[in-house]
């Protein structure tokens, strides 16, 4: 048994979760990361072992777009990791067309919302079995650009959309960790976990590289100090790991600060949230990925 914190952290090949793992691999982390691509994981394995190089890492390989991947990883993870101490549900995607899974599902709500929902879910019990074990789920301010959330029809939408329409899907992505983070806290209270939420700003990772200019715009972004993700990844160690928000349970907190933002409308509905909870259990239970 591992002496050191066990850290699951989903997108760690790149952008934020990639500084995330790199820092938490110098704290002495023993880092369980997912991954799609195995090229890029033996990448992140190597940049981990170069600057910290007693670090402990594994992969587990998956598409987080489809539920059976993400039910496969998790289980595979409880299985050599019987106790977690920390979940960082860090992917995320910005696609800029509409796409749909071989499930059925569009990709965006299934990447940003679904999976981490599931794989927290699958990951429960071996949460439970850590004595403080915190959940971290990274949202979005971009969740305020969310149109009108109707459930359960947004889940399962499907509808076409442009790049200038997927801002809106996006935020709603966003908008539904934040309320899965507040009803997920209720229903842990007491258990010794606890989950919350938080915004990392604006960063240049590879959330948006399918934007022909994405490459161009990141050397100019860069050039001006502008969209640093080690920033965003300042906000999700610190949830992570620092004792005072070992004490809070269902909050949504600001990079740089730190201090909790009141999300926008339905965020803060506790109606909705067991609306979104609801919802989420019958789909997943018709996709035949949990009971």
């Amino acid at each position: 048994m591992s002496i050191y914190p066990i850290i699951v952290i989903t997108g760690a090949t790149n952008g934020l979760g990639q500084w995330v793992a790199i820092e938490l691999a110098k704290r002495g982390a023993h880092l369980v990361l997912t991954a799609r691509n195995e090229k890029r994981a033996e990448t992140t394995k190597n940049i981990l072992k170069d600057l910290a190089p007693n670090t402990k890492v594994d992969f587990f390989f998956g598409d987080l777009s489809l539920m059976k991947d993400v039910k496969r990883m998790g289980d595979e993870i409880k299985a050599n990791y019987p106790k977690i101490d920390v979940l960082v549900n860090n992917a995320g995607l910005h696609g800029f067309e509409q796409r749909i899974t071989s499930e059925g599902l569009a990709e965006m709500i299934a990447v940003n919302y679904l999976a981490p929902w599931l794989l927290t879910h699958t990951l429960l019990k071996s949460l439970m079995e850590s004595t403080n074990a915190r959940i971290v789920n990274v949202a979005s301010e971009a969740s305020r650009n969310h149109g009108e959330l109707k459930l359960p029809e947004d889940l399962t939408d499907t509808s076409a959309f442009n790049a200038r329409g997927s801002s809106k899907i996006y935020g709603k992505t966003k908008l539904l960790n934040i309320m899965f983070t507040e009803e997920l806290g209720r229903q842990l209270d007491g258990t010794g976990i606890v989950v919350n939420a938080l915004n990392p700003g604006f960063n240049v990772t590879g959330l948006g590289r399918e934007l022909g200019f994405s490459s161009i715009l990141a050397k100019i972004l860069n050039a001006l100090h502008i969209g640093d993700p080690r920033k965003g990844a300042d906000i999700i160690i610190r949830l992570a790991t620092e004792s005072p928000y070992q004490e809070v349970t269902g909050g949504y907190f600001n990079v740089g600060t730190g201090k909790p933002i009141v999300p926008t409308y339905p965020g803060g509905d506790t109606k909705m949230q067991h609306l979104l909870w609801s919802t989420t259990t019958e789909l997943l239970r018709q996709k035949g990925v949990i009971e």
